[in-house]
This record gives C-alpha cells, structure tokens and sequence, in this order.
C-alpha cells in the first residue's frame, strides 16, 4: 500500500473515530512550495458530513494520522488544507524497491482478462501517408504501448482501404498517362508513385469539366458527365464483377503502394499485429443486418432499404443496407468488428483512433453494436483526435498540397542536423553516429511535439521549435537523458547497493516524482491519452534539473550521499527511457 492509500485509510478512520460520521472519499493534492508538507489533505470537502472550522478539523485529523501512521512526522494547517511531512525512510524504502525494478510503473496482465484491439493508421491505398497519418500512428501506437503498460493484453491493427472509387482513380491515370513507368524504373517509392496518378487524376479530370462548361454545360452537369470520371465508375464496376485484367492491374498497384507504407511505418516506428482490407470486409455485416430485421433492431422502409430508428436515443435513423441491397461503410464496420472478435477470442473491447469529423459515425456504430446484443460493444472507445495544422493552412491530397511523411520526416531530422551544428556538441562523433543522433532527435521532436497535445486539440505544427533543447519539448528531455548517461559514465565507484541518508529537499521531490509514475501510466490508459505520460516526462525532467544545479553528484564528500544520488539519477533516466518508449521515443546516450 502506497503512502496515499495509507493516509486515506487513516483520514477515514480518524473523521469516524473523532466525529462518529463517514467520509467516502479523501481529496489530495501536491503540497505548495511555500508551505512545510510533502502530501496535503483538503479539508474544505469534508464540510458536507461535519459542519465546523476546517483548520480545527484539520488539526484533529493531523494530530490523528501523526499518532496512528509512523511514516508522518509532523503537520501543520493553512486554512482548510493539512500539510502532511513524510519521515525521510519511507522515500528511502519505496526507492530501494524500485532502484532495481527495470519494468518499474508497469502491470502484468492477469491471465484472465480480456485484450484490447486498437485500430489506427488505416490509409487508403492511393497515396502515400501524409502528416494527418503521423499523428494518427503516433496516437494509436503510443496508446496501445501505454493499455499495454497498464496490464492489458494488445492487439495492434488498421483497416487498408484499398477499395473504392478513389482506388479506381489512381488505377485509371497510370493506364492512360503512366507509359508502364514502375516504382524500379522511376527510384519513386511505390506509395509516392500512386499518389502521383491520383494528384493525375484530378488534373485531367478538371480540365474535362472546364472543357464541358465551355460548351454550355453546367458545372454541375460537368462534373458527372467528364469521361474520365464515367471511366473510373466503369473501372470500379469491373472490379466489383472480377474482370481478370482490372483485379491484376489493381493487385500490382497495391503491391507498390504496401511496400510505400512499410518503409513508411519502420522509418515512423510503428507496426501492428493484424492488418484487415476493406475489399475482404466490405460485404461483411449484411447477414448481421438480417438478423437485426429479425430482432427489430432494423426496419426496411417501402423502396427496400434497411434504417436504424437512433431517435430516442438523442440520435438520427441511420441507413444499413441501401434499396438495391448494398452494404454501406456502417454495414461494414459493424461486421469487421464482430469478424474481429471472432478472429480473436479473447478480444473484450477496441480502441478506433480516427480524426473527429467521424464522432457522429462512432456514436452510431457503438450504439448499434450494443442494440444487437454484444457485450463487447460496451468497451469500445473512438479516439477522436483533432487535425494537424501547418502555418501554410489546410492539407488536400487530391491536390497535392500535402505534406507527406516521408518528407516530414527527412525534414525533421535535417532541422536536428543544423541546431545541432550550430550547438557544436558533436566533437568526436563519427558520421555515422552523426546521423543516426540527428534521426533520434529528429523523429523524438516531431512525436513528442504531437503526442504532449491532448489528442482532441488541434495541432499548429511548427517543425522548427519542435527541435528547441529547452522547454517541453522532445529534445530537452533527450538532453536531461543523455547528461545523466555522462554522470553514470564518470561515476567510478561501486554504487550498486542500498543506503540509507538524510534526504535533500530536492531529493524528496524527484522521490515524489518517480513515486507517482505507476499512477500515471494507469491514468494515461484510462484516459486515453499519450499526453498524460509526455507531460510527466516534462515535469520528471524539470525536478532533475533543478536538483542537478542545487545538489552535488559526484561531487560530493559524503560517500553514502553521493551513492544515493548517483542511484537516483540512474533511476530517473530509466524512469525517462521507459515513459518515452511508451511514446515511441528513442533516447540517446550522448548528445
């Protein structure tokens, strides 16, 4: 039982001892700096169950806990807050028992519970991954890696839509302009050559419109009847039918575009365990849909079409099955999640991470989940994120004005290269050690910068002060890293076993600091949310700064002290490393 846990049990015990009435909850908080304390209970609450002053009550309960829990020296009361000061033992003990513990924070998975299946990244297959695809892959990776952290099985996994009239688009350009150019013949990744087709597409496709406006059309008219659009709905059709030459045309041209996306993912630093299509799973959830009918979940209105009644519960009718019987994107989503639980049978809940403009499709999809009867559908959560921004404005693929990943990230790392320089910290790196450092800043900047924004913020991106060494940002964490791995390095003495001291107040504080870090881990997986686990990191780092300038390391004279913070430092860069890979953060020993 942690020290909390303790007081809280105490406080309870001692507000019905004191006062015979029962309190349901204790509210802490962070004692101030100005004032003496290392825990603070907040009385001001307990004034709903006893009426009274709350410093007198708070001085009862103070004189209680001091008597009744030997870790808790001494008190004192600033109005209604009770300043709690911890014997120097306790930090001394808690940090013995984790010093070693190289999976400290993280929970094992008890053998009975349920996995979570988290979804992201799911592109579609006519262009390449662009800066709205990072900040999905960072979010849904670094949340998974964090439910992981937290004790729970994961599944890791994104649906490829590599179907669709906007397939068809891309497929129908490389015919008509294309000349048979190949990802070998023109040294484009395969991804970055199909997004050209489909940039193609909209080109020729503009020019047809302008064309049949000219001649009297309207530009309503236009667009619908410009041949290359009738040739693409064509194509599509084909597709659907399995013309022999549409599906093999269609099979090469993904093929390029998945190698894109792997080089894409590994430069990026994600992957997943399962990968679905959409042309495999886009006739699922019809079945699902006639049983629905049956339980009058559904209702088919006189053209044929089956609707969702989602009026009562504060929602629309939501369309099923179209007059013609053709499944909708909701059809297919309600069956890829049921083929999902199916396909893992321990599934018992998923994580969706797609953009906001889908939180209506979401609230709908779960609700319906839950009207057919499946349990599961209890557990299912949409991370809902906001759009990344540029200072040059709003990103459109089909135009080409996209910043694309790959180019995100060379640019990265080539803004680390020229800060570091001009830093000139790099004496006697090789080249190669040169790079690999700048990439390490590089991509940390980049995925720090978008993950330490709560995901339902929208994002301006700036990749220049990303790459700042000071501030809440990627970079100056790598720093504090990489400045302890030179104290450890210059500590050359044995520092591997238990001590006991006097603590500095700057060594209670970095102790609170790293005591706290189980806690968040559990509240960054219930929330959701890789900011939680980013901005502790911030504020770890912040605590060993402002030790390192007040206290001598190895400096120092007395021999158990300067062992004890040696120890401390090592565990606070252990402590770093580990809330970063949770971010899928790299560190860097030297910088």
């Amino acid at each position: 039982m942690n020290i909390q846990k303790t007081i809280e049990t105490k406080v309870k015990e001692g507000f019905l001892a004191l006062y015979d009435v029962e309190i349901p909850s204790v509210e802490f908080q962070a004692t101030r700096k100005e004032f003496d304390g290392d825990i603070t209970v907040v009385v001001f609450p307990m004034l709903r169950f006893k009426k009274g002053n709350p410093v007198q009550i708070g001085t009862d309960l103070g004189n209680y806990i001091v008597d009744n829990v030997t870790e808790i020296t001494n008190f004192n009361v600033v109005k209604g807050f009770l300043n709690l000061v911890i014997d120097d033992s306790y930090f001394i003990d808690f940090f013995n028992t984790i010093y070693k513990n190289a999976t400290y924070g993280f929970t094992s998975p008890k053998a009975d519970e349920k996995a979570v299946m988290v979804e992201y990244s799911s592109p579609n297959t006519n262009k390449p991954l662009h800066l709205g695809h990072v900040r999905n892959n960072l979010l849904g990776y670094s949340v998974a890696e964090i439910i992981k952290a937290a004790g729970k099985k994961v599944y890791k996994t994104q649906i490829i839509n590599d179907r669709g009239i906007h397939i068809c688009k891309s497929m129908l350009a490389w015919q008509k302009f294309g000349a048979g150019e190949t990802p070998e013949s023109t040294g484009l990744k395969g991804d970055k050559l199909v997004g050209n087709y489909y940039v193609k597409f909209d080109q020729e496709y503009k020019k047809e419109i302008a064309q049949l406006i000219s001649k009297g059309k309207t530009e309503e008219d236009a667009k619908k009847e410009a041949p290359l659009l009738i040739e693409a709905q064509q194509m599509l059709l084909k597709w659907e039918a399995g013309d022999e030459d549409v599906v093999k045309l269609w099979q090469t041209m993904n093929t390029w575009v998945y190698s894109g996306f792997d080089i894409t993912y590994n430069n990026l630093g994600v992957n997943f365990d399962n990968l679905y299509y959409e042309s495999n799973t886009y006739l699922l959830g019809k079945d699902v849909v006639a049983q629905g009918l049956e339980k009058g979940v559904f209702y088919k209105k006189e053209d044929g079409s089956v609707w969702c009644d989602l009026t009562d519960d504060g929602l629309d009718e939501k369309i099923v099955l179209r007059s013609d019987g053709t499944a909708v994107y909701m059809t297919q989503d309600i069956g890829t999640a049921i083929q999902r639980v199916k396909d893992y049978a321990d599934v018992g809940g998923m994580v969706y991470t797609v953009g906001n403009e889908q939180d209506y499709h979401f609230q709908v999809l779960f609700l319906i989940l839950k009207k057919l009867g499946f349990d599961w559908a209890k557990q299912l959560h949409h991370l809902s994120y906001g759009m990344v921004d540029l200072p040059s404005g709003k990103m459109k693929s089909r135009e080409g004005t996209v910043v694309d990943a790959d180019d995100l990230m060379v640019e990265m790392t080539t803004t680390a290269k020229e800060i570091s320089e001009e830093l000139g910290k790099l004496d006697g790196y090789s080249d190669e050690e040169k790079n690999e450092l700048y990439k390490t800043i590089g991509l940390g900047a980049l995925k720090y910068f978008i993950l330490k924004v709560d995901p339902k913020k929208r994002i301006l991106f700036d990749p220049k002060s990303s790459v700042d060494f000071q501030g809440n940002t990627g970079p100056f964490i790598q720093y504090t890293y990489a400045r302890i791995q030179s104290i450890i390095r210059k500590a050359d003495f044995d520092y591997s076993n238990p001590v006991s001291i006097e603590l500095h107040e700057k060594e209670k504080e970095l102790l609170k600091q790293l005591e706290v870090y189980p806690d968040i881990i559990q509240q960054a997986a219930s929330n959701y949310s890789p900011a939680v686990i980013a901005n502790y990191t911030y504020d770890l780092v912040k605590e060993f700064n402002s030790f390192y300038q007040n206290v001598s390391i190895l400096g120092e004279e007395n021999k158990n002290k300067k062992i004890f913070r040696v120890q401390l430092a090592s565990k606070v860069a252990d402590t770093i490393k580990s809330a970063f890979s949770l971010l899928g953060i790299k560190v860097p020993k030297r910088m």
